[in-house]
Formats: C-alpha cells, structure tokens, sequence
C-alpha cells in the first residue's frame, strides 16, 4: 500500500508538474523548459566529459601498455548468462577465454534456451578446459542466472558480460586493476562499442554510445555516483555483490538496480573507458523500441524502489542522480502537455497563459541547439577517438541523432513510467529472445 501510494504521488507530480507551470506562469515557460533542458544537459555533458579526460583519461596508460595487474588478484571469473543465444555465444566465449590475462574461468549460464545454446555449450566444455557449464532448466531471468553464476564462481573479482558481447584482450586487466587498488570500489563498468551497422538506425546508435553515453558516464564520474553499470560489462567486487544481496530478481534492468544498492551501501562505482566490448544492438525499430522501454521501465522501477527511503541524509550524494532522472521524466511531460495545448489550441478557444502557438523551436533557439549538438560531437570525437578509429565516420549519421534520441526519451517515457507508477514492479523479470540486427559487421 505504501509503495502505490508512493507510486501515486509521483505520477500526480510528473503529470501535474507541468500543467502547473502553463497555469501559473505561461506557455512561454512551458516551452522554454521543453527547448531549454535538452541544451543544458548537452553542456553538462560536454563539461563533465572534457574534465573527466583532462583530468584522468589523458593520462591514462593505452595500449599496447596496459597497467600489470599488480598485486595479482588471483583467479577472476567471467560470467556468461544467456538465452536463446547459439547465434553468437560461442565468440563470445572463446574471446572471453583469449584475454591476456590467463588465470581466469568463465561461467557459461543457459538460462533456459529453447535454441541451441544447450548443445554449443555442451560442446565448448569439453574442448575448453577453463570453461564451465551450467543449465537452468527454466527461464529465470538474467538477474537469476547472474546470481546462479555469481556463486558457483570460485574468485573474489566477477565480470559479468552478455551472450553477445566481445571482449577485447586487454579489457579484464583494465576492469579488475581499479579494483585491485581501491578496495571501496564496488563495482567498474566498461565501455560498449556497437558493431551492428548496417541500418540507420545501427549507425545512429554507434553515435549515442559516444556522444551521450559516453559523456553521460563521463560526467557522472566527475561527480561521483553512476545512474548505472553497463549490464553488457561490469566487474563486481564478490564482498560487494554479497554485502547488497546480488541481482534482484524482480527488476528488469538488474544493472540499473544493483548499482543503486551498491551506491546506497556507499560502495563507489566507476566507468572504465579502456575496457573495450563489441556488442549488437537492435537494427530494426521494434527491436530498439523493445530495448528503450525497457531501459525506461527499469529507471521508473529503481525509482519507486527507492523512492520512500532516498531522502535520508545518508543517501544524500544520490540526490543529484535522483534530480537528473526527474527532471528527464519531467520534460517528457512537458513536451508531451505542449503537444495537447498546441492541438486543442486549434479546436478551442484557451486562455492566453494556456496558448501554444508553435512547437517546434525559433529559428535562434534552432540555431543555437544545432551548435551545442555539433560541439556535444566535436567533444565526443576528440575523447573516444583514441578508441574507435572509424568514429569520425560513423558520427557522419548522428546528424539525425538529437532528434530519434528525444523522440525515442518522450514516447518511452510517456509508455512505461505511468505503467510503472500504477502497475508496480513485477514479481519476476524474464527475458525474451533478443533482436540482435539485420547484418553484424566483424
């Protein structure tokens, strides 16, 4: 009962918020918000991510000197969970078994697949002999798998990686030596490179991971607390994941909740830009619509979650993250309440303070948020250059980003945060077989 009431206030806030505004003050404001909020988060982004390389990444050893994992940490496990990936399992294993650093075991979990992962891992078990096998007889969820995994493992230090998801030889050494030095790290996320680019929508996709989430995590690492991990690479500490109790099994972004816990229980998490991973990512829009939902569901889930208990003084340093997600929410609404007044506005006669005349920016205003997305990738080239050589050519087709990014925010955010807020959270999250692309580039 607490929970949907809770649940009900912050709908009642997100829904009402920017009704109150139009009323009280005008639609000016209203839209000013709307056209204003996407150019300031832009300059957050591109100042958090230049400070985060002048003052750490620029100095940062690359390869071929990647930092010795000194002292060693022993035994590392790689965990695997999967469903209904035979597809692409198998170089997934194999070059998590080719990482440079060689005292390792990986963990292949089939979490129910109706494919042929079963018979794939059967096969590579036996030829791998750092390679173990384990089957769940049902669909549990990743979060179950990872938990399944997490305690067969034999180390003290756990990577977690998807079924698809290509480590780059080094990408252990960089994921674990943060660890190693500092024992309050809980957990260090890695940095996803996007391989499927045969569509718009792939090409797009590789500009976001660099333009935004790059920067994104950048600039949180600047401030110190992480929205979230990357669920395609992230290396946990074992006494972390034991002191927040593993993966809830009922949230349907795991990542995104286990870096709140671990956040909340003050262990520090951090983004590692040099631990590289090539990932698919969905190249058709019901594929990318399925995932941004997803990944919208799960930020309203952790924040329902945590909404009744946040606000104690102890977990003051997440109030920012929990700001930056509201206010995200909040413009969705906005945009979204502009549109209604703009069409009843040609129906019905409304007061003054409730007219929109327009919804889409002046030519100024234009103007200036096209040089902040120019500059937001100028940015983003110079930092990750380092890390994709064909970057510059592929940002070519982020000239249609800022425009697919806002519009994919707004309708997943109208889709899945009432659902969440009325709903409530699931009892268990399941997966479901994933859209990898239409052609992968190797």
């Amino acid at each position: 009962m607490t929970e949907r009431l809770i649940a009900f206030l912050i709908l009642s806030i997100a829904l009402g918020a920017p009704l109150g505004l139009a009323i009280v003050a005008t639609s000016s404001l209203l839209l000013n918000f709307v056209f204003f909020y996407p150019l300031f988060m832009s300059a957050i982004w591109i100042s958090g991510g230049l400070c985060f390389w002048l003052l750490w990444e620029r100095k940062w050893p690359w390869r071929p000197h990647a930092p010795p994992l000194t002292p060693g940490p022993g035994l590392v496990t790689i965990l695997i969970p999967c469903h209904n990936e035979a597809a692409h399992a198998e170089e997934t294993i194999l070059a998590a078994l080719a990482q440079d650093y060689r005292d390792i075991e990986v963990i292949a979990i089939n979490d129910g697949s109706t494919d042929g992962t079963r018979a794939l891992f059967d096969r590579l078990g036996t030829e791998h002999d750092r390679l173990r096998v384990m089957h769940l007889a049902a669909n549990q969820g990743k979060a179950m798998a990872l938990r399944m995994g997490a305690l067969a493992a034999r180390s003290d230090y756990v990577v977690c990686i998807d079924g698809d998801a290509v480590l780059a030889p080094d990408a252990v050494r960089y994921l674990i030596g943060s660890l190693i030095r500092h024992p309050d790290i809980g957990a260090v996320t890695g940095n996803p490179r996007i391989r499927t680019r045969s569509t718009l929508i792939g090409r797009i996709q590789v500009g976001e991971f660099s333009s935004i989430v790059g920067l994104i995590k950048r600039t949180q690492g600047v401030y110190g607390q992480l929205f979230t991990v990357s669920g395609v690479v992230t290396a946990f500490r074992r006494t972390a994941l034991d002191d927040v109790d593993y993966w809830s099994i009922d949230m349907i972004t795991e990542d995104i909740d286990v870096t709140w816990k671990l956040q909340r229980k003050r262990w520090r998490v951090l983004y590692e830009p040099r631990a590289l991973c090539r990932v698919l990512m969905p190249e058709t829009l019901r594929g990318l619509w399925r995932q941004r939902v997803r990944w919208a569901q799960g930020g309203a889930e952790v924040l329902l979650k945590n909404f009744g208990s946040i606000w104690q003084a102890k977990y003051r340093h997440l109030w920012l993250l929990v700001l930056d997600y509201c206010l995200s929410v909040l413009w969705a609404f906005a945009l979204f309440l502009s549109i209604v007044l703009w069409v009843v506005g040609y129906l019905l006669d409304l007061p003054a303070p409730l007219q929109v005349l327009r919804i889409w920016p002046p030519a100024f205003t234009g103007m200036i948020l096209a040089m902040v997305c120019l500059l937001q990738f100028t940015a983003s080239v110079l930092i990750d250059r380092r890390y994709e050589n064909d970057l510059p050519r592929a940002l070519f087709w982020v000239i249609w980003y800022p425009f697919v990014y806002w519009l994919i925010n707004l309708l997943t955010t109208l889709y899945s945060f009432p659902k969440v807020m009325i709903v409530g959270r699931r009892k268990r999250a399941r997966w479901k077989s994933p859209d990898r692309g239409i052609k992968e580039l190797t």
